[in-house]
């Protein structure tokens, strides 16, 4: 583990918010353990342990009842220890994999048999390398076939770059964390304007209500952060899902409460019917349809 690594919450509080039956955590992570799935070479940072069952107790102790586990840059494109996690939850997990342009297609079906259902791209540059765009597009060409759709992580000063290459891509599309937007900006700045109205323009576009303790400036509580995520759950009620990104990978500020992440749904979706379609008919329609 890195020196400066923050290790996840040890004990998290109970959330006060009971999510509705059938809840899903709709991103978060397993990590090695190192000695049985190593840590990937060209990583960007060495995070502690976080192993499948530890993700498990966290997501009955919160109230929810299935997991959609994405795969993070310090694995790099070794699945294993995803498809582990999967095949031990049954069909109470779905997974993200992170793929090269030369994964084959018995390969793919053999993560989609364990319950793989997207692809990821990360574009944020201090976590990865430049990969062509062109490479993404062959992959995503790929995983289409199999009904499986894109994940897309970047920063909001990266999106209007982005936009040419999102509007190319043939599957539904996943923006991580709202599109990282700078909330000292204000809701109203063009920066996030211009990814709601990308979201209103591309109809298979969907995004991630999630991460207020990345985004926040001003800290726990995470007020700062609630305009943005109530925005987009009110604007795209039908296309926005949540997680606790647990274990908080690469976290600098503070470590997260977990059930204090909970607490922060309600604000951001305050009606059941809303909470609801965050929680269980979304991501269900996305990765369980």
């Amino acid at each position: 583990m890195d020196a400066d690594y923050l290790p996840f919450h040890p004990n998290p509080s109970k959330p006060a918010f009971v999510p509705p039956p059938g809840a899903v955590d709709a991103h978060c992570h397993v990590f090695g353990p190192a000695d049985v799935f190593p840590y990937a070479p060209e990583r960007k940072y060495t995070p502690c342990d976080a192993p499948k069952e530890k993700l498990f107790e966290l997501r009955d102790y919160l109230g929810f009842e299935r997991n959609v586990i994405v795969q993070a840059t310090c694995h790099g494109k070794d699945n294993r220890a995803l498809v582990d996690a999967l095949k031990a939850a049954g069909d109470m997990a779905r997974g993200v994999a992170s793929v090269g342009p030369d994964i084959s297609e018995d390969e793919l079906k053999e993560m989609h048999e364990a319950g793989v259902r997207g692809v990821r791209f990360n574009f944020v540059k201090r976590l990865v390398d430049n990969t062509p765009k062109d490479v993404f597009l062959t992959i995503a060409d790929k995983v289409k076939k199999l009904g499986w759709h894109t994940v897309v992580y970047f920063e909001a000063p990266d999106l209007e770059e982005l936009i040419p290459f999102l509007k190319e891509l043939p599957t539904t599309i996943v923006v991580d964390h709202m599109g990282r937007p700078d909330v000292t900006k204000g809701v109203d700045h063009p920066d996030f304007q211009r990814f709601i109205d990308l979201m209103a323009e591309v109809e298979t576009m969907w995004t991630k209500a999630t991460c207020p303790e990345r985004l926040t400036a001003d800290g726990p509580p995470y007020d700062d952060v609630v305009a943005f995520g109530r925005k987009i759950v009110d604007t795209f009620p039908d296309r926005v899902i949540w997680g606790t990104d647990w274990p908080h990978p690469n976290m600098k500020s503070h470590v997260p409460d977990d059930g204090k992440l909970v607490d922060f749904i309600p604000r951001i979706a305050t009606t059941e019917t809303a909470q609801r379609k965050l929680l269980v008919d979304n991501p269900m329609r996305l990765y369980w349809g």
